[in-house]
């Protein structure tokens, strides 16, 4: 996966694509699975809505 794939410019700034989990804190990036988000360090998951 490219890094330039997680983040995207808006108005001058960077934002990320991917939340940043809650466990290991800053700098450390869940993956996208489709219906959840993992963290690949800690092993947290969260589930995305169905709406």
């Amino acid at each position: 996966m490219k890094v330039s794939s997680l983040y995207e410019v808006n108005d001058d700034k960077i934002v990320r694509k991917n939340p940043i989990c809650p466990r290991c804190g800053g700098g450390v990036f869940m993956a996208d699975h489709g219906d959840r988000y993992a963290c690949g360090k800690c092993g947290y998951t969260e589930m995305k809505n169905k709406d």
